[in-house]
């Protein structure tokens, strides 16, 4: 196959590796909407609960008190964004950081998207805190996107680097 490295991963194999994730995503948020009830806290450990939330806003809660616009802004951002990621991917899917990052970002996206679409807000259940201090609720796709991102910023760097 001309042009292809031996070895590379197709935009197929991205395209499942994202699918995994956002069924774990849905998977996770399935089984605290059934366990719990909105607010419900179950400590596992001193610095780590189960909680179940609603996040109507985007990352950090952002926009969540806003009128109901931000439901439909983030759902069509997160699409647009999937499909850019989509076009990258094909065009750079050879790149094996760049597109593990690029498709867990795909996959926690598409993830919240779909809560959005289907509950009009973001399901998260997963709250970390340690001395009295907090850090937002999140979910399995927010994790996705965060780790992604890392690799993004890793991938900078070492592309910096080399230059």
């Amino acid at each position: 196959m001309a042009g292809k490295n031996r070895g590379s991963v197709s935009l197929t194999q991205w395209l499942l590796i994202a699918a995994v994730i956002i069924v774990a995503d849905q998977f996770t948020k399935i089984l605290i909407l059934g366990a719990f009830q909105l607010g419900d806290v179950h400590p596992v450990t001193s610095f780590f609960d189960l909680v179940r939330a609603h996040n109507y806003g985007a990352a950090f809660s952002f926009l969540h008190g806003a009128s109901g616009w931000q439901r439909w802004f983030f759902l069509g951002l997160g699409l647009f964004a999937a499909g850019f990621i989509i076009w990258m991917l094909r065009r750079h899917g050879q790149q094996m950081l760049f597109a593990w990052a690029l498709t867990l970002i795909l996959g926690g996206a598409l993830g919240n998207v779909i809560d959005r679409a289907i509950h009009g807000y973001v399901v998260d259940f997963i709250q970390v805190h340690a001395g009295g201090w907090y850090f937002p609720a999140f979910n399995v796709a927010d994790s996705a996107i965060t780790i992604g991102a890392i690799l993004l910023i890793l991938d900078e760097l070492r592309r910096v680097r080399r230059s």
